[in-house]
């Protein structure tokens, strides 16, 4: 179970007006369960994204990439778990291209308004019938009004996770009331370089479409790139921003605005939220740890050593163990560390709990303080660098038995 979330009642998420899902069992993989999502966008919807830059990117990664240049305007994506279209070469890019197309010619649309997304096992060629034949079935359901609620489209998408994520949050944007609703799935495989494994944003603000891009690269990296599992960066990461206008406000057209500030602080509590509880999902996962490093002589440094601790297996099977093995986490920050760092002038809180200072352990530390500590189910490594102003937050987890339990029978 996930450490202190529980999925948003999907009642409480708002509604996006522009937006319209449908969610069916295709059988991509696995029979009874829903596996393919479509959403439907009304026109003049625009949409920003970042992906992955693992060098064997999905072929959806790769379609999604060529239609954001190629249409200022995307009416549709579409969503498959079980496979994840990666490393299958020439085959997995025709492929992605087809379902966009099938899409297309569903909705009366161009297939080059249509983005494909899949996550799953990798090395696995899509099963095109099945596939076809899910979307003809979701674009009937769209078209019968037979929309899918907000806890149906964010399971659909999972694939290890063991619940939904869902958020979502309003803000006052040109005097109108705007929403912001998302959704993500992700457990493992987790160190994005761009956002997150899957993460779909949608908000019904009216925003210049040239704005999409670097206003998805910006809450990205405040939210999905501060989050890792396991060190690993998936072929099919994807975060998207869809921005249908229906709100009523002037279109927001610099983020160095008023109006875009408070967009910018909705968006950023979705995705913080949603890329907290992907860790908080992680595979196995125990203990929810907020690594913040501060101190530095710049946020390089700082973001180098939080990764350096929350990436560290020692360091996290110590967590799991609720063991204060304070020799890992000071190995850890030694290693991450520029040459010139100081160890006499670092401090290492657990909580409140000073635990290290003065290049060794901290005089009025305890075992039995240390071990207390480690059995909260939330806990933050506060490192002070003592060299300057700068920091840097990483959130990440523990491992445990279960992480290499899920993952040796990921395929079964």
């Amino acid at each position: 179970m996930p450490v202190s979330y529980v999925p948003l009642d999907p009642s409480l998420a708002h509604p996006i007006a522009g937006v319209r899902f449908a969610a069916v069992q295709a059988g991509v993989r696995k029979a009874n369960r829903y596996d393919l999502l479509l959403a439907e966008f009304d026109e003049g919807t625009v949409v920003g994204g970042v992906f992955t830059l693992n060098r064997f990117a999905a072929a959806p990664v790769q379609v999604c990439r060529e239609h954001l240049v190629a249409s200022a305007h995307i009416r549709a994506l579409l969503v498959n778990t079980g496979i994840a279209n990666a490393a299958t070469g020439e085959l997995g890019l025709l492929n992605a291209r087809a379902s966009c197309a099938s899409v297309a010619a569903a909705l009366g649309v161009s297939e080059h308004q249509v983005l494909p997304f899949s996550t799953g096992v990798i090395l696995e060629h899509l099963p095109m019938d099945r596939i076809d034949a899910g979307i003809h079935a979701a674009a009937a359901a769209l078209k019968a009004e037979q929309f899918a609620a907000w806890d149906r489209v964010a399971q659909t998408i999972m694939t290890t996770d063991t619940v939904y994520k869902l958020a979502s949050a309003q803000a006052i944007v040109g005097g109108k009331t705007i929403s912001v609703s998302g959704i993500a799935k992700g457990a493992g495989m987790i160190q994005p370089n761009m956002a997150t494994m899957l993460s779909f944003v949608f908000t019904d603000a009216a925003i210049a479409p040239a704005l999409l891009q670097p206003l998805a690269k910006r809450v990205a990296d405040a939210s999905f790139n501060r989050v890792t599992v396991d060190g690993d960066t998936s072929t099919n990461d994807s975060y998207i921003i869809v921005a249908t206008g229906k709100a009523g406000n002037p279109p927001v057209a610099s983020l160095d605005s008023a109006d875009a500030a408070a967009l910018i602080k909705a968006l950023e509590q979705v995705s913080l939220t949603l890329a907290q509880a992907i860790v908080r999902d992680g595979e196995g996962a125990t203990k929810f740890i907020t690594i913040a490093v501060s101190g530095g002589k710049d946020v390089t440094e700082c973001d180098r050593i939080a990764r350096a601790v929350a990436h560290s297996p020692l360091v996290k099977t110590a967590f799991f163990a609720s063991d204060p093995n304070l020799g890992r986490i000071l190995a850890a920050v030694g290693y991450g560390a520029p040459m010139d760092l100081d160890p006499a002038k670092v401090t290492v809180h657990l909580n409140d709990v000073l635990v290290a200072e003065k290049g060794g352990r901290a005089v009025s530390y305890s075992e039995a303080d240390g071990a207390r500590t480690m059995k909260n189910e939330d806990i933050t490594v506060a490192i002070d660098l003592g060299r300057g102003s700068a920091s840097q937050t990483v959130y990440t987890c523990d491992f445990s038995y279960d992480y290499v339990k899920i993952n040796a029978e990921y395929r079964s």
